[in-house]
């Protein structure tokens, strides 16, 4: 392996050590033991779910080829996955409020074990239950146990600037450290030198679950968005989508998280050819723990920020997206800056070098974005539908992942590059009039309360 991977490694491992070891005091939040018991128990519990997660992902699509399905089936049994996830998440996310989080949770538990079973079989119909069954859990995964979260935290009476300190660990440790150590117990132990095959993850997913959801079960209180008797399922998307179109700051939210969660996705799928045009030689577990380091790099600098009371996370947020939208550009320019050698195979060239950096930085802004979107989210999503409407957010990126899915091959790589980069420009300056709104808001609230004491002080003489 070439020197250049372990150093861009080693850098990065070097800066996130440096990060944690070096928290002074005023980084750190002064909190009590029931909260610190309450934030170490979540976190157990949402590392053993991404543990389950991720430890699927490096095999879904070798194992699919192992069974004999070519490029055109398997990339219909991906669209099924995200196709379920958009019909269905919202009516799971409308369940999770209306009949508790937490048995959500425990649902989305057992609906992944089943989608890990269906994997035993080499059958196509099965696969593509198992895809449909992945993707109602997926909703449930990025929705339930937030819901979940923040309810319970405000319901035990922590203060709300906790909630951030167990956002950004769930990150660091669930997108992170957790993720990077999900790829090599699956690829070293289970299928190198255990020799158990691709399906062998796949079964340590689900005993991972299966711990998840005792815990679950038995340390977890239920919670609720809109317990009312007479509202049905329709009149619980009736109230969600009233909110978005009510609340301006709502819809943005929904917006810059589509743009961006779907400039993610498509970067997913594409930087495996940007890095290898000629099908040079690349390490790619070796690259994906690399860009997972470089999460927790960002999610690491994201704890450092949501600590402070300056800069506000509808500020700093706007540099992030510009930054994503610069690393994610430099495919574009190296492609009419380098010229390539047009070889076959070999090891990474020169631009290949240079987009690795680019992406290492994305990375860190991923680490970075997803503590913040749930900071957000916390602020100005309404209880009542929480679920619901962090679904209805996914149903617009569900649509955008399978179109790219299905014209993958129409369109040039710098082009969807360069489509991903104007996706994220975008959001930024979304993210500007969300601050602008906000700032507004707070500002009209303030003068109010000066307006309603001045008023009340001849009264009080």
């Amino acid at each position: 392996m070439e020197i250049f991977y372990f150093m861009v490694f080693g850098c990065l491992a070097a800066v996130v050590a440096a990060l944690e070891l070096s928290k002074a005091n005023r980084d750190r939040i002064n909190t009590s033991p029931a909260f610190n018991a309450f934030k170490n128990n979540y976190l157990v519990v949402y590392s053993l779910m991404m543990a389950g997660d991720w430890l699927q992902g490096p095999y879904v699509y070798y194992l699919y080829s192992q069974y004999g399905f070519g490029k055109g089936e398997i990339g219909q049994l991906f669209i099924a996955g995200f196709g379920s996830s958009m019909l269905f998440g919202t009516i799971v996310g409308s369940l999770a409020d209306k009949q508790g989080r937490r048995r959500a949770c425990v649902t989305y538990c057992i609906t992944y074990i089943l989608s890990c079973i269906t994997k035993h079989s080499p059958e196509y119909k099965v696969l593509m239950l198992g895809r449909v069954l992945g993707g109602i859990a997926t909703s449930l995964l990025f929705s339930a146990f937030e819901s979940w979260l923040v309810a319970e935290h405000f319901k035990r009476g922590f203060d709300q600037q906790w909630l951030s300190m167990t956002f950004s660990k769930a990150i660091f440790l669930g997108n992170g450290l957790v993720a990077i150590m999900s790829g090599l117990f699956g690829n070293l132990l289970l299928v190198d030198n255990l020799g158990l095959g691709p399906v062998s993850p796949f079964d340590a997913a689900a005993c991972f679950l299966a711990i998840g959801m005792a815990i679950i079960v038995s340390t977890w209180t239920e919670n609720y968005g809109d317990t009312s008797e007479n509202k049905d399922l329709l009149a619980q998307f009736k109230v969600a989508a009233v909110a978005i179109a009510s609340d301006e700051k709502i819809a943005l939210l929904g917006a810059i998280q589509s743009l961006f969660e779907g400039s993610m996705y498509t970067f997913v799928f594409l930087w495996t050819p940007a890095l290898s045009p000629n099908s040079e030689d690349i390490p790619h577990g070796f690259i994906f723990a690399t860009f997972m380091l470089a999460s927790m790099l960002g999610s690491s600098i994201a704890s450092r920020l949501l600590a402070c009371s300056s800069p506000k996370v509808e500020s700093y947020m706007q540099i992030v997206f510009v930054i994503s939208a610069a690393s994610l550009l430099l495919p574009v320019m190296t492609s009419f800056l380098v010229v390539a050698n047009g070889e076959k195979g070999g090891g990474i060239s020169f631009s290949g070098c240079i987009q690795l950096l680019g992406f290492c930085t994305f990375e860190s802004c991923v680490g970075i974005f997803w503590p913040s979107i749930m900071k957000m989210r916390s602020q100005y999503i309404p209880e009542e539908a929480r679920s619901t409407i962090m679904n209805f957010f996914r149903i617009p990126l569900n649509i955008f992942v399978c179109v790219v899915l299905y014209n993958v091959d129409a369109f040039p790589i710098i082009v969807m590059f360069g489509m991903c980069s104007i996706f994220l420009f975008v959001a930024s300056l979304l993210q500007r009039r969300l601050l602008v709104i906000a700032e507004s808001q707070k500002s009209r609230s303030q003068d109010w309360t000066v307006m309603r004491e001045m008023e009340a002080e001849p009264l009080n003489a």
